[in-house]
């Protein structure tokens, strides 16, 4: 770690000094400079790791924001394709609105920072990250995590970091930080951990079907260089650092706040009790207007304050029945699922469809097959620029019995990404099964852990569509919560515990290992004990989940909707390609209507047929065979007479091409005129007996007639 004095930069109405810190993190540099760029903010740095550079804003409002019980913190990570080089597509030639990647970024960086900000903020908080630049080897998202942790710690917002993150691969057997791009190409995990220097706080990953042992062995490596992380940004606050502000807090009438406790206690301790989940909301609901009438006249504008004890006291006591009792709000013990069931084939005319209920929870995913063409086109800074296996979740408000409007937020997409991510592991290869997947999941009803329910839908959706997964996935979600010394972990969270526990921790995997996981802690972190006992209640509960599943069904059906669309596959010479397109594409244009198909073409000479009906895919695929086909000797053709002479009749090939079929080969016995056997427009069958030197194909009727004797 090395520290030196930049240049000068400007900095509000003065000259600003820059700071330039230095360290390295995993055998490349990583710079962080303060004060060249964005000073107007509450804190500011350009983080530079190997060419990758990352600008890094944070700004706080002046004044808490009224009316509000909640921490209203917003994170942005702004994708500018000029850092890779690219101008944006469309018609609009500017960035619009964030990708998927874009989204997904912005809450690696929120998810971790979010528990570190002291209780009682109601300051406006917003995180910016800006990439300016983008090396490939260097990808930006941790980049731009370890910066907001840097951003905050030097300006006067309150927060009790830092929070160091990196990402983890495993390739050949050893675990690798911060993989270059040929590094994650051979890996078998895509981690990303970030946590303090005491603990591990949130956890996102990929996996190609690893064990927990292997899982748990890659957070501890990441931990180890995140605590190196914390201890270079430590260093950065010692010197750049600026004194918090106040956080002003509601003062606390020690009377009042008794009689809120006692008038709470005995009753709350009943409502948490309520198994049913929409009667025990009824009945909160009611409580909770119970409590502001009673105190209405005795404490006038207090409402605020009440609905807050309301909540915390819900909280604490919903928190000491499980630690103590080891009962959950529905009755159930720590490690019990819910009882589930499973349901496929429900829509008939879609493709596949599978129902995944869990509780009250359910999760109803739709498979739905196209051509390779309708991949989606990714528009973002990573090398990628098409995807064919897609996963959209969808989270309408009736699914928890609001009003609201129906769209699609940044959880929706998190959603979706995670159960992308849970499957992708499992789908065929392009080759195995030339077809774009999409996957909708329409959670339906919700009462926790919907993410996962849809994952569950989704491999029985994949099965009943016919395809050719490598194994079943299912997922679970997992709780923690942590009051007066004691602990508790929760297999399979309901809404309640999820909303006021400590932790939610996702796994997905087959029956022989993970394929995702994604963790989120509201409390200090976790250590290794703590995390190996939460990943070996969620393999025994997935495990249980797959049973349930694999007796509905565990295989993909042999046969594909009616409705599905069926592909054709030929590998033609590449030189032969400009021939099926046609000048302008004519030739093309006329098959794909003629026949209702869609037809993709590689440079390597690959074509896709996708056909709405296997009688037009085959019709496509035979002509295209026939514009492609070099004749040889020995092959048989069936075409019109084109043209009569006095020595012969020549027949179409097809497709520009034709052979002589001289008047001794028209038929078995000897004739004194073409015409006498056919004429023009006849169709006949002939084979090829020859194709001389200067590519002049002769053929012959009479072999035919002989051969079919």
């Amino acid at each position: 770690m090395s520290q030196v004095t930049g240049c000068q930069a400007l900095g509000g109405d003065k000259i600003k000094e820059v700071r330039t810190f230095e360290t390295t993190i995993a055998g490349r540099p990583f710079k962080v400079e303060i004060g060249k760029l964005a000073n107007l903010a509450n804190g500011s740095a350009l983080i530079s790791y190997g060419e990758t550079m990352v600008l890094v804003t944070a700004v706080a409002s002046r004044k808490p924001k009224p009316g509000i019980d909640f921490f209203p913190l917003t994170v942005e990570f702004e994708e500018k394709l000029y850092s890779v080089g690219k101008i944006p597509g469309g018609f609009i030639k500017r960035e619009g609105r964030p990708s998927e990647r874009a989204i997904l970024t912005a809450r690696l960086i929120d998810r971790p920072i979010r528990p570190l900000f002291p209780d009682g903020l109601k300051n406006e908080v917003q995180v910016v990250a800006t990439v300016l630049s983008v090396d490939q080897d260097c990808t930006p998202d941790t980049v731009a995590m370890n910066g907001a942790s840097i951003a905050l710690g030097i300006s006067d917002i309150p927060f009790n970091g830092p929070a160091g993150a990196v990402t983890v691969g495993y390739v050949d057997g050893k675990y690798v930080i911060n993989p270059t791009i040929t590094e994650k190409e051979n890996s078998k995990l895509n981690l990303v951990v970030a946590g303090t220097e005491e603990a591990v706080v949130m956890v996102e990953a990929g996996a190609d079907i690893l064990s927990e042992e292997i899982m748990l062995g890659a957070i501890m490596y990441g931990h180890d260089a995140i605590k190196e992380i914390c201890a270079f940004i430590n260093h950065i606050n010692a010197e750049m650092g600026k004194a918090k502000f106040d956080i002003v807090l509601p003062e606390v009438d020690e009377a009042f706040q008794s009689a809120i406790e006692a008038f709470l206690a005995e009753k709350m301790n009943q409502m948490v009790r309520i198994t049913d989940k929409h009667d025990r909301n009824a009945a909160l609901e009611d409580f909770e207007l119970e409590l502001l009438e009673h105190f209405a006249a005795d404490y006038p504008g207090k409402e605020d304050y009440l609905k807050a004890q309301f909540k915390e006291i819900e909280r604490t006591t919903m928190r000491k029945m499980i630690v103590h009792e080891r009962v959950r709000p529905d009755g159930r013990v720590p490690s019990e699922i819910r009882q589930i069931t499973c349901e496929v084939g429900l829509l008939p005319r879609t493709h596949g469809s599978g129902l995944f209920t869990r509780g009250l929870t359910q999760a109803l995913t739709i498979t739905t097959l196209g051509a390779l063409g309708e991949s989606q086109r990714i528009d973002g800074l990573d090398l990628e620029d098409t995807k064919r296996y897609m996963h959209h979740y969808n989270f309408p408000p009736f699914s928890v019995g609001e009003v609201g409007m129906s769209r699609v937020n940044r959880r929706a997409v998190g959603h979706g990404a995670l159960g992308e991510r849970a499957l992708l592991p499992v789908i065929p290869s392009e080759s195995d099964f030339p077809y774009t997947i999409r996957l909708v999941s329409e959670v339906v009803t919700c009462n926790g852990s919907s993410s996962q329910a849809s994952i569950c839908g989704s491999t029985l959706s994949l099965l009943d569509a016919g395809v050719p997964i490598k194994d079943s996935v299912a997922g679970i979600a997992m709780g923690l919560i942590q009051e007066d010394g004691k602990i508790e972990i929760l297999s399979d969270i309901q809404g309640m515990e999820d909303a006021l526990g400590d932790m939610d921790f996702k796994v997905a995997g087959t029956k022989d290992g993970i394929t995702a996981l994604q963790m989120d802690i509201k409390v200090d972190g976790l250590n290794r004990e703590l995390l190996e006992k939460a990943m070996d209640q969620a393999r025994a509960g997935r495990l249980h989940i797959l049973e349930k599943m694999n007796a509905v069904i565990s295989q993909p059906r042999a046969e594909m909707s009616p409705y599905a669309p069926r592909v054709f596959q030929i590998k033609i010479n590449p030189d032969k390609i400009r021939d099926v397109i046609g000048p302008g594409g004519k030739v093309i244009t006329r098959i794909t209507a003629m026949y209702n198909v869609k037809i993709d073409i590689e440079d390597d000479g690959s074509v896709l047929i996708t056909a709405n009906d296997g009688i037009g895919g085959e019709k496509a695929l035979a002509e295209i065979e026939g514009i492609v086909k070099v004749p040889e000797v020995g092959q048989v053709y069936t075409g019109k007479v084109t043209r009569i002479l006095k020595f012969g009749a020549f027949v179409e090939l097809g497709h520009g091409k034709e052979g002589l079929c001289h008047i001794s080969q028209l038929d078995q016995k000897r004739i004194a005129k073409v015409e006498d056997v056919v004429n023009i427009g006849d169709v006949i069958t002939v084979k090829i007996i020859e194709i001389d030197d200067q590519g002049r194909i002769n053929v012959s009727r009479k072999v035919m007639m002989e051969e079919s004797k």
